[in-house]
Formats: structure tokens, sequence, C-alpha cells
């Protein structure tokens, strides 16, 4: 059995405050020296950044749409383990799921599959004693659903008085502990955005902003409490802790290939594709249990950046493009032309790439900035990325691809993923098939072919390993330049 001491901070509503509270107690737990690992439920690329600005390591997510179960804590468990606690932050309400009417998907959901105690952010501003039928109302709910997940409250943007006032009378009335409570702090708040929330590196003084909401929290929560709590989580098998079969024959598959071609090659070297990654201000939304996966499949990632650098990296055999803001770096991207056509030629040449969303965006002909202004991008995909007064295609999607060429995805299978952005396209793609997973709501998208997949949707690779290989296995037999 392996132990992962872990919790989860979930809320009654998006805006409860999660993402500082979290961020403030991974705070706390590094400065305590505890090597904290941290996750987020749900499709979400921004959270994640912040829980790794905190931490100084990759902050993974969670999803229950995205992968089966034995997958979900194989997941979890390969990064837990090592780390003296785990925290992981909810997504939207506690039980918000797929199209708002299922749990699946929720952060319930995931507390579930996970086995993770959770600890309820309550937004308590403006409320006193009403705050406990709101507390009851939840706790009650949870009772459908088999296991008592709940385990314990944080009030937050309340004072240090009512919290005292209210404490004695919220234990007893709901039989559940309270852990303490955040006062309203202004100087720590984290702000919005258009895709959700602004990225770390636009936060001015994030660092003095964490040192002092752990202050706060070392003061206003119970620390000891929470450690508590995390140690109560249930064991792991030690086989949960082996890659499912699903990704693990491709990885076999990749490490009897390399070595059948370092037995056979004359240099004696294994097959190992150099794939350049888009890694910058403009280009940061990627799963980093995607870019763990196409490592241990073979692959080589070799950051570059579309906004700074002159060229790509050298001896490359593919290229993935993945979504970010590029429309807030609309200016920069079209005056570094070197790498643009660097990249145009490189695709017409045929090397194997993937674009997702703002990647997809990229390889336009133009596209459009958030003033309306169109700029000249690699021209690759024949058309414009335009802004919408609205977000199109929201949510998860389910996608297969579509009868005729032969494509990455095979003919019958699914890949999961999701798509949240304000831009659309004159040339969407009609190679793939994306249908939500909740009512009937289907459409085409995604240009591809058997070594490339440019669109909006923003795959799960874990969700059909297949896909993601046969991508790295295109760039591996891919000798242009």
């Amino acid at each position: 059995m392996v132990h992962l001491p872990r919790v989860m901070l979930a809320a009654p509503a998006s805006g409860s405050g999660k993402t500082t509270v979290t961020c403030g107690l991974l705070q706390v737990l590094k400065n305590r020296g505890l090597d904290p690992a941290s996750f987020k439920c749900g499709p979400d690329y921004i959270d994640p950044m912040f829980h790794s600005r905190v931490i100084g390591a990759k902050s993974r997510n969670l999803d229950t749409f995205f992968a089966e179960k034995e997958v979900i804590r194989y997941l979890f468990a390969k990064t837990a383990l090592g780390s003296g606690i785990s925290v992981l932050e909810g997504v939207m309400g506690i039980y918000d799921g797929l199209g708002g009417t299922s749990l699946r998907a929720s952060s319930y959901d995931l507390a579930q599959v996970t086995d993770t105690p959770i600890i309820l952010v309550v937004n308590a501003r403006g409320m006193s004693r009403s705050v406990i039928p709101m507390i009851c109302g939840y706790l009650d709910y949870q009772k459908q659903f088999g296991k008592r997940m709940i385990r314990g409250v944080i009030l937050n943007q309340t004072t240090r008085m009512t919290y005292l006032m209210l404490k004695d009378q919220i234990e007893q009335e709901t039989g559940i502990r309270l852990y303490g409570y955040v006062p309203r702090l202004t100087d720590c708040v984290i702000e919005s955005r258009h895709l959700g929330l602004v990225t770390p590196d636009e936060i001015l003084d994030l660092r003095q902003k964490l040192e002092r909401l752990s202050e706060e929290l070392e003061e206003c929560l119970d620390m000891e409490g929470i450690l508590n709590l995390a140690e109560t989580a249930e064991d792991y098998r030690d086989e949960e802790l082996t890659m499912p079969e699903s990704a693990a024959v491709f990885c076999r598959d990749t490490r009897d290939t390399n070595e059948k071609v370092g037995r056979t090659a004359e240099s004696g070297t294994a097959l190992r594709p150099r794939i350049a990654v888009a890694m910058d201000e403009a280009f940061c939304f990627y799963y980093q249990d995607n870019l763990d996966l196409m490592e241990e499949m073979g692959a080589e990632l070799v950051p570059f950046s579309p906004v700074h650098d002159a060229a790509l990296p050298e001896a490359i055999s593919g290229i993935l493009l993945g979504g970010g803001y590029p429309e807030l770096y609309a200016e920069a991207l079209a005056a570094n032309q070197t790498m643009r056509d660097q990249i145009r030629r490189r695709i017409e040449n045929g090397i194997p790439y993937l674009a997702e969303c703002g990647g997809f965006m990229y390889l336009h002909e133009s596209m459009e900035d958030m003033e309306g202004r169109s700029w000249p991008m690699c021209g690759c995909i024949g058309g414009k990325s335009f802004r919408t007064p609205k977000l199109s295609r929201f949510g998860y999607i389910s996608l297969s691809s579509e009868p005729g060429e032969e494509q990455l995805l095979p003919q019958g299978q699914t890949i999961r993923g999701h798509e949240f952005h304000y831009f659309d396209s004159t040339s969407a793609g009609c190679s793939y098939l994306a249908a939500k997973p909740a009512g009937r709501r289907q459409w085409q998208c995604i240009h591809g072919t058997k070594n490339s997949a440019a669109g909006y949707p923003h795959l799960y690779y874990w969700s059909d390993p297949e896909f993601i290989y046969r991508f790295i296995r295109q760039c591996a037999g891919y000798s242009g330049t």
C-alpha cells in the first residue's frame, strides 16, 4: 500500500476564492518544507500555472470526463508519490459536472475517484449565521452519492470576530469541522481575463503577494487540522502506480523499436524524434501529462518561442503549437516573419504537426487581435481567424475522424477534449466530428491528415493514447528539412 496525504479545496460556486486560497495554502506548505504537489480539477490551463509558480514544479490536471478511473488514479499517484502532501483545487461549484446537469467531471466526482477529503471554501462575505444552512445543504446533498467526501469548511472573506462568533455554532449544528477563515485581502486578488484568469507573469509582485497571503493563512487557518485531515486519505494499492495498459502498450512498442534500431543501425543510435514545442507568453496552454506521455513514447520535446526566436530548433521532425493568447501578441508574432516563413516551409515540406486553438489561429493567413486589427500569420491554413462577441463552441467534446482520408485518429475511435475560445475561423476544418457529451450538438472541425491535426479543440491524449503514438511514429519517420 502507498500512503499519499491529500486534500481538495472545493466551493459552492466559481468566484468563491478557491484559487487564491489554494495558492496561499500551497505557499504555506512549501514554506513549511512539506514539498507539496498540486492538481486542478477540469480543463483549466491557468490555475495550474499559478500552482506551478508557487511550488516550483509542474501542476497537473485531473478530469473524470477526459479519462477513466484507472487512468485518473494512476496519473494522480505517480505525481503525488514522493511529495509530502497533495492539494487538489476544484472547479466551478462542487457538484457542477457535464452539461451543468451531471455529477460526472465535477469536483465531487474527482474527489470520489481519487478518495480525497474535501474542504469546502465558502464565501461568507455579508453573512453570519445564515452560512450554517448553506453548509448543511451541501452536506445533506452528498448523502445520495454514497461516500461522505466533504470533511471541513473554510470561511472566506470574513472577519476574525465573525469566525470566532460562529465557530462553535457551525461545528455543533453541522457536525463538521471549521478549518479557519480568510479575511478580505484586496492586495492579494488574482484578476480576471476573457479566458479565465490572467497568467502569473502578468501579475505585478506575484511573489510578494503569495508571501503576504501565506502569512495571513498561517494565522487564520487551522494548519495542523488540515494536515491531519490529509493524513486520513485512504492508501493506494501498489499496482495503481503502474501505467494502465491502454498507454503502456504503445510505450513498450516505442522501447522495442528503439532497441531494434539501436541493434541494426550503423550508428547504433535509437529512434528518438525531436519535436519543437511552442512555449512562450503567447503559447502556454499544455496539459503536462500530455507532454509527459509524449516523452514516455520516445519523443524529445524541444521548446521554442514563435514570439522571440528567429528560427525553429535544429534537427526537428515534428512541431507542436499549443493554445494560449496569440491574439494578445499578434503584432509581435506578425513581426517575426522569419519564424512564420520557416514554419510555413516546414509544413509545406511535410513535417508532422499538431496545432490547438491558439496554435491553430497562428497557422492562418491572418488573425485578428483583441481590437479587431488583422495581422499576417504563417499562411498554412487558408482563411482568417477572427474575434467573436461570445464564447464559441464552449465545453467538453468527443472527437471522431470523418470517413475518407486517413487521419491520426483511427476510424471508429474517439479522443476527448474541450473548446474554450472567443475566436472563430473562416476555415475551421472538416476532418473530424466533434460531439457534445450532453445533448445532440455536433459539428465538423480540424484540418487533418495522417501526420497532422490543426483546429480549435484542445485534446487530452490519455483519452486515446494511440492518437499521439501515431503522431510520434510519423515524426520518427520524417526525413525532410
